[in-house]
């Protein structure tokens, strides 16, 4: 067999890593400042992290939910302490897609509509439900056009109050901030006013923290520089570092039912060990802090180089953009100043580094930058 060929790749080879730092199959270090689509948070091969995901491997690495699981218990309980959710119930999946797919159905279930409000430019995933709230028209199969995702401009809530005065729609989706859609921000007046519409209305707001949250902006969510919470919060990427999981944190007043939801994968011992050993280095280490502190040195630093269009982002989730394409950027990035970065749309350079990320190596991505510009 061959693989199925749906990913444009770069010729490198990356067979190890450490920090902020990963190594290709001559021994090239690269400096990652895109941390695997925002995956790598606490960095490459943690001792701690590889020490419990071990230590948990030589126990149990997976039995199904059919039987009790603490490690999940423990894992809501740690996670409600620092993401401000703590009253909140968790359902554990094994991605980012699975987690917006069932925060939709269980929206629908909650309200018995079925229309969904989505945004210009956004990205959800590509399973089903999750990538018929996308917006790329390139990506959606025919099978996935149900008819009942509504479109509506980024930032415009008189546009929102337009669709959710027709009464039948069940939930708003809305990322933290727009990471493939080119890092854009949404206003946190527009996200108060969006909660307050939903309120008023009894629609379920949705807010995709999934590339967006677990420390990346400073704050534990994008959402929490608004001051507003979110009846279903997706989360994923971060949560285990490379390991396969996604997470919803759910309204209490949404009462659960056997067979609601279900998974077969989600929430397996060696998951959550993952995770917990992800929370307690952002614990030790105050990672949230520390993207807060040095993506606010790197995005005032960046700010400075004429040569950038404009400069967006929070904390360690930086967009650059451009007059021209940034394809040849980052070739040039990645051959000549071994870095790695990523991109949003055709102009969007875009930076998800590792959480761990210093000022000194903030300082050297911005020289090293600074070469091919």
């Amino acid at each position: 067999m061959k693989l199925f060929d749906v990913y444009p790749l770069f010729d490198v080879e990356i067979v190890r890593g450490k920090g902020c730092f990963t190594y290709d199959t001559k021994g090239t270090e690269y400096l990652d400042l895109y941390g695997g689509h925002a995956v790598i948070a606490v960095g490459h091969c943690h001792p701690h992290y590889v020490k419990c995901v071990e230590e948990q491997l030589e126990k149990l690495p997976f039995y199904s939910n059919s039987v009790i699981n603490s490690l999940q218990s423990k894992f809501a309980e740690r996670l409600g302490k620092i993401n401000g959710y703590d009253d909140y119930n968790l359902f554990l999946i094994n991605s980012g897609a699975e987690a917006n797919e069932n925060a939709l159905k269980l929206a629908s279930f909650v309200t018995g509509r079925k229309r969904v409000l989505s945004f210009g430019k956004a990205f959800h995933g590509r399973t089903s439900l999750a990538v018929e709230v996308t917006d790329n028209p390139k990506i959606v199969a025919p099978v996935n056009h149900s008819g009942n995702v509504t479109f509506v401009p980024f930032n415009d809530i008189e546009a929102v109050r337009k669709e959710i005065s027709k009464g039948d729609v069940c939930a708003v989706i809305i990322e933290g901030i727009q990471g493939v859609g080119g890092i854009r921000i949404p206003d946190d007046e527009f996200l108060r006013q969006l909660r307050a519409e939903c309120d008023a209305n009894g629609v379920v707001l949705i807010l995709d923290e999934i590339q967006s949250g677990y420390g990346r902006t400073g704050k534990f969510y994008a959402h929490q520089h608004a001051g507003i919470r979110a009846d279903i919060v997706t989360m994923a990427k971060g949560i285990a570092n490379g390991f396969p999981m996604g997470a919803l944190a759910i309204n209490p007043a949404y009462k659960p039912a056997f067979g609601m939801l279900g998974t077969t994968f989600g929430g397996n011992h060696l998951a959550c060990a993952a995770a917990l050993a992800v929370l307690d280095i952002f614990e030790s280490e105050h990672l949230v802090e520390n993207a807060a502190s040095v993506g606010g040195h790197l995005l005032d630093e960046l700010k400075k180089l004429p040569q950038i269009k404009e400069v967006r982002g929070r904390g360690l989730m930086i967009g650059l953009e451009f007059d021209q394409p940034v394809k040849d950027l980052r070739l040039r990035l990645l051959h000549e100043q071994h870095v790695f970065t990523g991109a949003s749309g055709t102009n969007v350079l875009r930076l998800l580094p590792p959480l761990v990320l210093t000022r000194e190596l903030a300082d050297e991505f911005v020289c090293r930058l600074k070469k091919v510009l």
